[in-house]
């Protein structure tokens, strides 16, 4: 027990370095940082054209109305921004590492594979606007469909958030992850954000067969749908603790995934 503490502590310690050296680097170039800002902000606005329809056409998806979409939508730009800054830039450079031997220098260090390739960088602009912008939504959603604001429901859509966190790394790492396998993946980065950003609606609005795969084969339409549903009353307590266990064992899926391809990874230099 104190060992597996011990090890929790010196990941988040390295994680806060991670954080603190990509602040610095960022900070050097204040021009870029504020750009970013800026760029970030005018693509959310276009996303945002959205809100502006579904309130427009007054548009009712499964019996909720436009505020209550606010949640859905907010959810996913909240997630989006999530993404981006934690995870995005990471596996991008994953099929870089390998094609140039990068990966052979993070093999010599007393740390995980896995945490060093998949975690190392944090953008600390481009999500900022997504995240502020999804919360300001969610709470708009939350007071307008008079959700009370009690522990349970707190604890239960953060609860469903980190699940959410959980299983966008598991399925937006895989792409990466076949680049161990594959000279060219970039095909495949460019088909998950496709996939990514048709889920930003409930998911009521597809057919029965693709919501099934989309929450049991590839869990997508748990990253946006299960915290707003929570909230509105549609889904249990029940499902959210199976939503948390099935992205564990996603996690540890993954994880089996990522040691069987760094099995088989031939250096860059031999």
């Amino acid at each position: 027990m104190f060992h597996t503490m011990r090890i929790a502590r010196k990941y988040m310690t390295l994680y806060g370095i991670f954080i603190k050296n990509c602040l610095i680097a960022q900070m050097e170039f204040r021009g870029n940082f504020i750009m970013s800002l800026l760029v970030e902000s005018v693509y959310l606005l276009a996303k945002l054209l959205y809100v502006l329809v579904v309130f427009r056409t007054d548009l009712h998806v499964n019996g909720i109305p436009p505020e209550g979409l606010l949640l859905f939508i907010g959810m996913h730009t909240v997630a989006t921004g999530m993404y981006v800054g934690l995870f995005f830039t990471n596996f991008m450079k994953i099929p870089e590492y390998i094609k140039d031997g990068s990966l052979d220098l993070m093999l010599t260090k007393p740390v995980s594979l896995q945490f060093m390739a998949s975690l190392r960088y944090v953008d600390l602009a481009l999500p900022i606007p997504d995240i502020v912008v999804g919360f300001v939504m969610i709470s708009i959603g939350w007071n307008a469909m008079d959700i009370p604001l009690t522990f349970l429901h707190f604890a239960g859509f953060v609860l469903l958030l980190v699940v959410s966190i959980v299983i966008t790394y598991c399925l937006m790492i895989i792409p990466a992850l076949l680049s161990f396998w594959f000279v060219q993946t970039g095909s495949l980065f460019e088909m998950a954000h496709s996939v990514w950003d048709a889920n930003n609606f409930p998911m009521a609005i597809y057919p029965a067969w693709i919501r099934r795969i989309g929450t049991f084969v590839v869990p997508l339409f748990l990253i946006t749908n299960f915290g707003p549903m929570f909230l509105l009353g549609q889904l249990s307590w029940l499902y959210a603790a199976m939503a948390l266990i099935g992205s564990l064992l996603l996690f540890v899926a993954i994880r089996l995934l990522w040691k069987q391809a760094v099995k088989g990874y031939s250096s860059a230099s031999s």
